[in-house]
């Protein structure tokens, strides 16, 4: 729901705070006053184009913000784009230079345009007169009737993942074919080079340590002989002090028991020493000086300083290059089987696409026939006169039908079947065009929404979807997209009766979801959960516009205005506040 609006130094407005509470949010005045404006401004935070010209006369910038509550999606959303979440709101701002520059915060943290546009269709839908068309795209229609329906694109979504999929890994290897060819000669001397090394992981260390014995090997033999003799074969050896220890020790120990824990630890000490004297004396006698054994390890060595120098760092990792050569070339070699498998694969992952979206080709087309006759019906209750119809058609076959007077259940069987054919229009949601068509006078033939509607009748037609989509909902018991849904200008053209209507779809579509309507009508202007207006003021020689939300009192003399015009009578007054009442 949107809590706040904020716009500073933007066309007309100097500085104005609105504030929106759940349910149907209206906002009038005299015309010139900055209704559409406002609308405006949050169509910019919803990632609409910017300009220069909107910045106020005399500043650098230009600023509008916005706090919605948070949505889980949203939350996502800001998550995917590095954005953190902080409490139940998203709070958006925008500054449009006077140059024409702009930037983006998003909860206070620099964004993108493009993240305003991821977010739009959680926050909100804006039908302002400039944004109703780039709003309203066909992925948009789809969206609708998807959602009037109760169709999930989850299915669809992940055949579609697991075919893209299969297909990357073929295509991988085709494009990749060329290159393979090239690199088999390279690969193949590479793998008998590893392979005729007979590497076993961790030999270079080995090879090293046995490397630096045999270099220093005389070195070693004296060292460890000598230290032999001084522990145990030496005349004055540790062995013979501790064994004439021992058995002074013993004759103390045999008439002062404090000795008896000393003994032993002696005769341990000439155990340890018995030990390491046999260590030194059996590594000595294994010391072999061996200059052709030296010669052989040092060509060893140098053989792997190569293999490492060209193929990994290490032993293992030489022999991992040589595993990963040798998968290459089994490849090559098995391309064909390879190639039969990958094929399998993308066959199977198609088939399965097809079938998919065969089906939700088919649940389209049933739920499309329902909403197009209880839109036409809705839209013909607003002071329309139109036939409408919601064609769901192949994307590879839009162009041939397009224009054409067919229902949309004609058309649907010829259309899958090409779309079938056509994997490059395959995506995530189907190979469907969702196309609203629209004849607004008798013996027109139908054509696409976009390309008729004015500003003003298209906010009307896509109030007549909403609402159509809203009752069917709640009769299915489905929950709405918690976003806010913005009309702007809606009652151009129309009065009376048709008025009133207008204003009880809006109230019924604020049921379910928040609604903030810029109107000119007091029939509609009655129905106001919150009612807002905005007054246009001269101070000290220019132009203010400022938001101010509406008590009951103020608010029946704003609707009495609407009624009679600048001068409000005790009648208005009177007939502006049976009207609120028979609202409720």
């Amino acid at each position: 729901m949107l809590v706040e609006l904020r716009a500073e130094n933007y066309a007309v407005i100097d500085h104005s705070i609105a504030s929106f509470g759940p349910g149907l949010n209206l906002l009038t005045g005299e015309t010139g006053a900055g209704k559409s404006i406002l609308v405006d401004a949050l169509a910019l935070l919803m990632g609409g184009k910017s300009s220069a010209e909107v910045v106020r006369h005399g500043a650098e910038k230009a600023v509008v913000s916005c706090v919605f509550e948070a949505t889980a999606n949203a939350e996502a959303i800001l998550e995917e784009n590095g954005i953190d979440v902080e409490g139940p709101e998203i709070i958006l701002r925008r500054e449009i230079m006077v140059g024409g520059k702009g930037r983006v915060f998003v909860n206070n943290q620099q964004a993108t345009v493009t993240v305003l546009k991821q977010l739009a269709p959680e926050l909100a839908l804006v039908h302002a007169q400039s944004e109703t068309l780039s709003s309203f795209d066909q992925a948009q229609q789809r969206i609708l009737l998807d959602r009037f329906a109760g169709i999930s694109t989850d299915e669809i979504g992940a055949a579609y993942s697991h075919w893209t999929e299969a297909k990357a890994k073929l295509d991988d290897l085709l494009q990749g074919e060329q290159d393979r060819l090239r690199m088999v000669d390279l690969w193949s001397y590479q793998r008998k080079e590893i392979e005729s090394a007979h590497l076993v992981a961790g030999e270079d260390e080995k090879l090293e340590t046995e490397k630096r014995v045999l270099a220093n090997a005389e070195k070693l033999y004296t060292a460890s002989q000598s230290a032999f003799d001084q522990l145990y074969e030496g005349s004055n050896s540790a062995e013979t002090a501790l064994r004439a220890a021992i058995r002074n020790v013993e004759e103390l120990a045999r008439y002062d028991g404090r000795f008896t824990e000393p003994l032993q630890q002696l005769t341990s000490a000439r155990v340890t020493v018995d030990d390491v004297a046999a260590t030194l004396r059996d590594y000595a006698e294994s010391i072999n000086a061996s200059p052709e054994r030296l010669a052989e390890i040092e060509d060893r060595l140098a053989l792997l300083d190569r293999l490492k120098r060209k193929y990994g760092a290490t032993v293992v990792e030489v022999i991992a290059f040589g595993a990963e050569v040798a998968r290459k070339l089994s490849e090559v070699e098995d391309r064909d089987e390879v190639l039969k498998t990958l094929r399998a694969a993308v066959d199977h992952a198609a088939k399965n696409y097809e079938k998919v979206a065969l089906a939700l080709t088919e649940a389209r087309r049933v739920a499309s026939v329902r909403l197009a006759k209880l839109a036409e019906a809705q839209i013909n209750s607003l002071a329309m006169k139109v036939s409408f119809e919601v064609a769901v058609l192949s994307i590879a076959d839009a162009g041939e039908v397009e224009g054409k007077k067919s229902r949309s259940g004609q058309t649907i069987g010829s259309a899958s079947r090409a779309a079938g054919s056509a994997t490059t229009h395959w995506t995530s949601s189907g190979w469907d065009v969702v196309d609203y068509r629209i004849a607004t006078n008798a013996g027109e033939p139908l054509k696409p929404l976009v390309e008729i509607a004015s500003g003003g009748e298209m906010s009307r037609i896509m109030l007549a979807l909403k609402v159509a989509v809203e009752e069917n909902s709640s009769k299915t018991s489905k929950k709405p997209t918690p976003r806010t849904l913005v009309f702007d200008e809606i009652d151009i053209g129309i009065g009376g009766r048709a008025a009133e209507a207008v204003g009880q779809k809006l109230k019924a579509l604020s049921r379910g979801q928040q609604v903030l309507c810029v109107t000119h009508l007091p029939q509609i202007a009655a129905f106001a959960d919150q009612h807002l207006v905005a007054e246009k003021r001269e101070v000290d020689g220019r132009t203010q516009t400022r938001i101010r939300t509406l008590d009951d009192r103020s608010r029946t003399h704003e609707v009495a205005r609407m009624l009679s015009g600048a001068k409000v009578t005790d009648a208005s007054q009177q007939h502006a506040a049976q009207m609120i009442a028979a609202s409720r």
